[in-house]
């Protein structure tokens, strides 16, 4: 688990470093490129600037030119008229050197020349220092002469040297004929570098944004230059701008290596200005000012990003881990507790075999000995069926012994479906005093024959709700049981009392508490916190003494907590014992009395016609014995389908009733019962049909219900409530 969580946050990691440098990638050519346009944005705008001034430069330049040129013309012109005019000197030569000299000095010329017609010079005079016959020599002669020959033509043009001095020299032909009048003005290499100092400043007291170079050149010499160790170089020296140079003209920036440093590049772009080269162009240093600060910025972002997912990621994982480690200890703790289930299991089963065998043992002994008497008294009887008194005597031993076995097997039953679940309460209207009365005359039979005296408080009996919802059945079986136990563990003239006293009553619910004492044995202290245990009895000859099996406070006990009462027992070995029921009931209306309610019920069944089917012979000719003893008139079948044959060939009215067993051969009873009211005859949809089955469970008697059965008897059948239930079924259905 850990080195696959360990493999994970490594496959993370490469993840986000491979994304890191990605977008870093980008972040640089992004940056990349917008510090490229930048620069270049910034150099042609200096350059367009420096453009713009040198174009304003060379315009002043040019208008400076031109007023100087006529000026110059203007003054040959004026020589030109002088001479026109006859006031030249009368000389060899047509002028007086020293008038000349004059005309000049008054014209602000530099220099005169006279040529004649034929180009040579007749007179002249020079200040400038280079001689007439040199500066003639700078242009072309023949240029000069057209003058003669279109008098309207006038010559002028400036020639500069290579010092920056320049001559200013104009040309007129004479009017007369005679020749081409010269002149010139000189202006020193000092005055023209004070003129071109204009745009020398301009540029010296420039300063790029970028901390770039500006540098101007007139053909492939550099002229002006904020950087003034350029001025002077030649364009090839200087590896920048002979790349931009070899590029051409526009507006793409280029790069070089510098010529210092060979990893480190210059970038740079060149305009063209009329006669001037505008070259501008930056170390990459000052180009790349922001890509390093954004790539170092978008890294250091997503650094912390990664550091905040990562971090979120690991307190997911941490969660995780924990909730992961939680379900290993719930998985742990159930895995535990299921081995300790298992264990105890094992241990439970182990008790249940004990139990098992226990209870096999304790029964076999305690059905065999009422069973043991009956068979030895049988034996008795028929070895002395001659003496009436002895069969008489045995015979009610014999009832006894039976009594006891069918108790023993109703307790062992009543256990088992408590501890299957499966006992259901009722929830009937009972008359709580009427239910008393009836189980205080059977447990006072049995208190008198035992010789124990019966005390009741009358004043305080008399309950506050004597009408309730609650379950008859059950609670008779809670106070035979506790009144049965007074009674068999009681001493010779001894007692037992009963006291009824209202708890409490709210929300429609009344709880009443009766309290029960005996004069009995008593218990001890350590019994009776095993007293509802199954099976538990605190001496080990209470079977024999008592007839008892241990199971009726097991009953009890189960019964009263599931009608949400409770029961405490006190008792002292020697001084009796006091048992304490407090159980809560629903209140309920008063029933409406009918005056023929409670007539007919005599259990008078003469006269009446009655199937029974039962596979057992025994069993049925005891019942066919007992009922016929009784005026009926039995007719007897051995499985379902004689009974389903025989009420269908039979006309309607034949039988009053139909008395079935449910266990039997070819066809059971619950298929008969359905085949009968299946058939198309109004007598089979309203005939009772009786259960009568050893099947004493609550499912059992629900399936009887449900294939048309009208009531459910359990075996060993009391006649008295046979006859009952058939009289009041048949007359019912009449």
């Amino acid at each position: 688990m850990e080195r696959r969580r360990t493999r994970s946050w490594k496959r993370i990691a490469g993840l986000e470093i491979a994304l890191g440098l990605l977008i870093l990638a980008v972040i640089f050519v992004l940056a990349v490129n917008r510090d490229m346009k930048r620069a270049e944005g910034e150099l042609l705008k200096n350059v367009e600037y420096m453009k713009e001034q040198c174009n304003d430069s060379e315009i002043r330049d040019l208008a400076s030119e031109a007023k100087s040129l006529l000026r110059v013309t203007e003054s040959v012109e004026q020589i030109c008229w002088r001479l026109e005019n006859g006031e030249d000197i009368q000389n060899s030569d047509g002028t007086d050197a020293k008038e000349l000299a004059n005309w000049a000095k008054d014209c602000y010329m530099d220099g005169l020349i006279l040529l004649d017609d034929r180009g040579n010079i007749q007179n002249s005079t020079d200040t400038s220092g280079f001689g007439c016959a040199e500066v003639l020599g700078m242009v072309e002669l023949d240029a000069l002469m057209d003058t003669l020959s279109f008098s309207e033509k006038s010559y002028a043009l400036r020639v500069t040297l290579e010092d920056e001095s320049h001559i200013d020299m104009a040309a007129v032909g004479r009017k007369d004929g005679k020749g081409v009048v010269v002149g010139y003005f000189y202006t020193s290499s000092v005055y023209a570098r004070t003129i071109n100092n204009s745009i020398r400043a301009i540029v010296s007291g420039f300063t790029m944004e970028m901390n770039g170079t500006i540098a101007i050149s007139k053909g492939n010499q550099i002229m002006i230059s904020n950087n003034r160790d350029l001025e002077g170089t030649k364009i090839e020296d200087i590896r920048i701008l002979k790349r931009i140079m070899e590029r051409g003209t526009g507006s793409k920036m280029t790069y070089a290596r510098n010529d210092n440093n060979l990893l480190s590049h210059y970038f740079g772009l060149m305009d063209k200005s009329k006669d001037y080269y505008i070259y501008a162009f930056m170390d990459e240093h000052k180009v790349f000012l922001t890509t390093l600060p954004n790539v170092l910025y978008a890294l250091v972002v997503y650094i912390m990003a990664v550091a905040v997912v990562d971090m979120l990621l690991w307190r997911i994982d941490k969660i995780y881990q924990q909730k992961e480690a939680m379900a290993q200890r719930e998985y742990t703790a159930a895995l535990e507790e299921k081995n300790k289930q298992l264990q105890e299991a094992v241990v439970q089963a182990r008790k249940a075999n004990a139990a098992k065998s226990n209870f096999l043992s304790r029964m076999s002994h305690d059905m065999r000995t009422p069973l043991n008497g009956i068979v030895g008294l049988l034996k008795i009887d028929e070895d002395h069926f001659e003496d009436q008194e002895l069969v008489k005597e045995n015979h009610k031993k014999m009832q006894i012994s039976a009594d006891h076995l069918l108790s023993l097997i109703n307790d062992v039953l009543q256990m088992s479906k408590i501890e299957d679940g499966t006992v259901s309460l009722t929830h009937e209207c009972i008359d709580l005093n009427k239910l008393f009365e009836e189980i205080v005359t059977i447990i006072r039979g049995k208190a008198l024959e035992a010789g124990i005296s019966w005390e009741s408080e009358k004043e305080k009996s008399a309950v506050s709700y004597p009408y309730v919802y609650g379950s008859p059945l059950h609670l008779r079986q809670i106070f035979l049981n506790i009144y049965g136990n007074c009674i068999k563990y009681n001493r010779p003239g001894g007692k037992v009392s009963t006291r009824v006293e209202t708890l409490e009553e709210h929300d429609g619910i009344c709880t009443y508490r009766w309290t029960i004492s005996d004069t009995g044995v008593g218990m001890s202290r350590e019994f009776l916190e095993h007293i509802y245990e199954p099976f538990v009895q605190e001496k080990n000859d209470a079977r024999s003494v008592y007839h008892g099996i241990g199971l009726g406070m097991s009953i009890v006990k189960e019964l009263i907590d599931q009608m949400g009462g409770s029961i405490s027992i006190e008792s002292e070995p020697g001084k009796g014992s006091t048992f304490m029921v407090a159980i809560p009931f629903e209140i309920a209306p008063a029933p409406t009395q009918h005056p023929d309610e409670n007539t007919g019920k005599t259990g008078d069944i003469s006269g009446l016609h009655l199937m029974m089917a039962e596979d057992n012979e025994l069993n049925a000719q005891i019942a066919e014995t007992l009922l016929e003893d009784q005026g009926a008139e039995v007719t007897v079948v051995y499985n379902g389908k004689q009974a389903a044959d025989l009420f269908e060939t039979n006309p309607a009215g034949t039988f009053d009733a139909i008395l079935m067993d449910i266990m039997m051969p070819v066809m059971d009873g619950l298929t008969a019962a359905r085949t009968i009211r299946a058939l198309d005859r109004p007598d089979a949809k309203t005939i009772p049909i009786i259960a009568m089955t050893a099947n004493a469970f609550k499912e059992d008697e629900e399936k009887c219900l449900e294939a048309g059965m009208n009531v459910h008897l359990i075996k060993p059948l009391d006649i008295e409530k046979v006859k009952q239930t058939i009289e009041g079924q048949v007359r019912v259905h009449q």
